[in-house]
């Protein structure tokens, strides 16, 4: 029988679920997700390097980190997708499905409030957590749904902020969707669209596997040390994800105590971060010339010594504006 024979025939959910079998726990997937969980912390270990001034600024946003990034959240999310098949298919569990989601939701609602008062210009308030809570009610309307029609509406998740994109969804109200035009400042954006993707796709292999057999067929034998480590941190992924970021930024708090970072060359820190934040919305050819010619202006005008120890106000300061307004012409109209 063809892939899509199965799914359009032996799993297109318009059978009766058969009775929900207890599965225990599969190894692999919590092995996989206990990867997920050292990647994200030599992420963020990084992101912390870089704060303290150990590392070049813009680093761990722009290049093979930002895909890096990327990886780690599609990786968290697709496991999830899995793990919701795995938990609730072909029966729902709502009483374990309502308490995995609250303390999901308590988890990424404490992590927003935490960091509005950490950082309460580029505060948390739809990062992975929030992602995979939103995603995971989402994903009880596909779990027994065709997986062609899941897996085309991941395809459509992925292409939304390709072609939807809108000023209306630049409303606070709706960042969280992922079509506004501008994109929100967040230590950790995980909106949506395109991420709701990841998760749908995951879900589909899971069903796939059920379809087939092959979940049945995992092994469950975790025993070597390698597997009890990873799958250990797997079944706690939750109470790691949120200890190890405090527990690793106070580390190198610390160390930066008795051996501070050298002080970065001002003039070109402001270069790196302008051409990080501006390239979140315009090409690099422009960003640079943005960059370039704001750079030259503050300089010009005395404006850059006072700017890098905080003494103006970027958002109300006229002269900003100003630089910023015709810079902002100057570098579009060379496209």
């Amino acid at each position: 029988m063809s892939i899509t024979n199965a799914v359009t025939e032996r799993d297109n959910g318009a059978a009766p679920p058969a009775a929900a079998q207890k599965r225990g726990r599969i190894w692999a997937i919590d092995a996989l997700r206990g990867v997920a969980l050292v990647a994200m912390a030599t992420y963020h270990f990084s992101w912390d390097l870089e704060f303290f001034g150990y590392i070049e600024p813009g680093t761990v946003g722009t290049g093979a980190f930002k895909m890096y990034a990327r990886l780690i959240a599609g990786s968290f999310l697709f496991l999830a997708g899995v793990s919701l098949v795995l938990g609730h298919y072909p029966v729902i569990r709502a009483r374990s499905f309502t308490i995995r989601f609250a303390k999901i939701a308590a988890a990424a609602l404490a992590i927003t409030g935490v960091t509005w008062f950490a950082f309460p210009d580029s505060f948390i308030f739809f990062g992975i957590l929030h992602s995979i809570a939103a995603a995971s009610v989402i994903g009880l309307i596909f779990l027994r749904l065709p997986v062609l029609l899941t897996l085309a509406a991941a395809a459509a998740a992925f292409a939304a902020p390709l072609y939807l994109r809108s000023p209306v969804f630049d409303s606070p109200a709706l960042l969280w969707v992922g079509l506004s035009e501008t994109l929100p400042r967040s230590n950790d954006y995980v909106p949506l669209l395109p991420w709701l993707a990841p998760f749908l796709a995951g879900l589909s292999a899971a069903r796939l596997a059920s379809s087939f057999g092959w979940v049945d067929k995992l092994s469950t034998d975790g025993s070597a040390s390698w597997k009890t480590l990873l799958t250990t941190a797997g079944r706690h992924s939750l109470i790691i994800y949120l200890v190890h970021q405090p527990l690793l930024f106070a580390l190198v708090y610390l160390f930066s105590l008795g051996f501070p970072a050298a002080k970065p060359d001002p003039v070109e820190a402001f270069r790196a971060n302008c051409e990080v934040t501006c390239s979140k919305q315009e090409t690099v050819a422009v960003c640079t010339r943005f960059c370039g010619c704001t750079l030259d202006k503050l300089i010009e005008e005395n404006l850059i010594e006072p700017l890098n120890a905080g003494k103006i106000d970027i958002t109300t300061d006229e002269r900003i504006a100003r630089i910023a307004g015709q810079c902002t012409v100057d570098a579009q109209a060379e496209e």
